[in-house]
């Protein structure tokens, strides 16, 4: 018989990965948007099938990241107990500030959220011993701040050698066209007769037979780069998060006598779904914020931002550190805007992302707190 609480855990999770999607797909899509490479329900649908299927393959790297956010509670004997009662304060508190965010436009961290959560229980339970200071420290502070730093001063660097590289390269035109083939004889006469003909493909690159009847053509430029970029970054964003909410369902065991192992394919999968979701569903309005209120991008810029993003939290994820793919993203965005100079960026709408990933850690806390008092008195 399934355990009712296990039902609880399963909706909240689904509940935490849909406002995870619908905040932080903007990530990876905002530059193709923002550059106008393209529309925004293109780039929406783009960077939810690549959610997804960052999502489905975070269990093959997930242990490292898994490790970390459980090894923030103090587990010791007369501390705080992991249960399904706390998972669930977690979740509720992260997801409810996470989607009241998506709802104004705020590009906020989950993975502030998530740790905002722990530390508010963690506290509440158990005041100042009910954390493991030093590993929250180490593996989750140290990253979340350096990571916008990094990521700024990677992008600005980064650019001039794309700018060099990409810069009046018009790309290449690849095409299948169709050819005739024709077997002729010249007789005594010198009159000419076909015997046969026959229709085949021939594949060209850059000739003017593109021009004409095609079976295929495309056309691979500076926007195919931005493309598969933006590609990678929702992908490594899926392949950072997913764990971390996985985690509340795996680290703490919903039904006496589960198994991680028994769990694992559920709560990734269906995050992996539900991040896929809202990212569909409502994901537009921060993507509008990052694309057009923070500075104005071209395809070169953007496929800068997206190249420092995607190889950050690639990296990052598996070596299990949960750095903030929204961090990550906006301020390689940013970076991309000091570099045109520094009235080219959108100080107000920065000092709003600011105050918002400032306030997620507490209100995030004070809202796990919150739910956790409530469910332990029930």
């Amino acid at each position: 018989m399934v355990e009712p609480l296990l039902i609880i855990g399963v909706v909240l999770l689904a509940g935490l990965a849909f406002a995870n999607g619908s905040n932080d797909v903007s990530k990876g899509i905002a530059t193709l948007a923002g550059s106008g490479v393209t529309s925004y329900r293109t780039a929406i649908l783009w960077g939810t099938a690549w959610t997804v299927v960052g999502g489905v393959l975070a269990v093959f790297i997930s242990s490292a990241m898994v490790k970390t956010f459980n090894g923030i509670l103090a587990n010791t004997s007369g501390t705080v107990q992991q249960s399904p009662t706390l998972a669930i304060a977690v979740m509720m508190g992260a997801m409810i500030w996470v989607l009241f965010a998506s709802k104004a436009g705020l590009p906020v961290s989950t993975t502030h959220a998530i740790v905002g959560g722990l530390c508010g229980v963690g506290l509440a339970a158990k005041g100042w011993d009910g954390i493991q200071w030093s590993t929250l420290l180490s593996k989750v502070v140290i990253p979340l701040g350096l990571g916008p730093v990094v990521a700024m001063g990677v992008a600005f660097i980064l650019f001039p050698a794309t700018r060099w590289l990409l810069n009046g390269w018009g790309g290449h035109c690849l095409c299948v066209v169709p050819a005739q083939q024709g077997h002729f004889v010249v007789d005594p006469t010198g009159s000419v007769a076909m015997l046969s003909r026959t229709t085949d493909m021939k594949t060209v690159v850059d000739s003017r037979e593109c021009e004409g009847p095609q079976v295929l053509s495309m056309r691979v430029g500076p926007d195919t780069f931005h493309w598969i970029t933006s590609g990678l970054t929702s992908f490594a964003r899926s392949l950072n998060d997913t764990p971390k909410m996985a985690f509340l369902l795996i680290g703490f065991s919903f039904i006496g006598g589960t198994s991680v192992t028994n769990m694992t394919g559920l709560a990734f999968g269906l995050v992996a779904v539900s991040m896929g979701i809202g990212s569909f569903l409502v994901g537009r309005k921060v993507t509008e914020v990052l694309a057009e209120k923070v500075t104005r991008m071209d395809h070169q810029e953007g496929f800068t931002a997206n190249l420092t993003t995607a190889v950050l939290v690639t990296t990052a994820a598996n070596l299990g550190l949960p750095v903030s793919t929204t961090h990550v993203s906006a301020s390689a965005i940013i970076g991309m805007g000091l570099r045109k100079g520094i009235d080219e960026v959108r100080w107000k709408t920065v000092w709003e992302m600011f105050a918002a990933w400032i306030l997620t850690l507490p209100i995030a806390g004070l809202l796990s707190a919150g739910c956790w008092s409530l469910l332990s008195r029930l």
